[in-house]
């Protein structure tokens, strides 16, 4: 079964959920904001997803924005940057789906289609 962290008034999130059951995709969910994933974890699923470590901040989010994190991620390294999305789940780009050898970052529902079908 796979993972979903969400947050819970994400219109994108209640979207994607949708679309997983509609699909008949067996999750477990979590929020994002209460229970966000640690460094630790975000960091190996980010080694098994192959994606650059920026792609797991939610840019377009307020925090970040506040944060003005744009400019500062440039400078800071995998360590800084895995530390500060391990410090709150706003700052994870969601939905964010771990499944037993992938993760998926956002909701494109063509990515999420040809995952699905891998998993069949």
């Amino acid at each position: 079964m796979i993972k979903v962290y969400c947050y819970p008034k994400c219109s994108t999130c209640k979207k994607a959920l949708a679309w997983l059951d509609q699909n008949g995709v067996a999750y477990e969910l979590f929020d994002i904001k209460a229970e966000h994933p640690s460094s630790e974890a975000l960091g190996n699923w980010q080694q098994m997803s192959g994606l650059p470590l920026k792609k797991f901040f939610n840019t377009s989010g307020i925090l970040y924005r506040e944060m003005e994190l744009s400019k500062k991620l440039p400078d800071m390294d995998e360590t800084a940057q895995l530390a500060l999305l391990g410090s709150d789940g706003m700052l994870v780009k969601r939905p964010l789906v771990i499944g037993d050898d992938f993760v998926l970052t956002g909701f494109r529902e063509a990515a999420w289609m040809e995952q699905l079908e891998k998993m069949r």
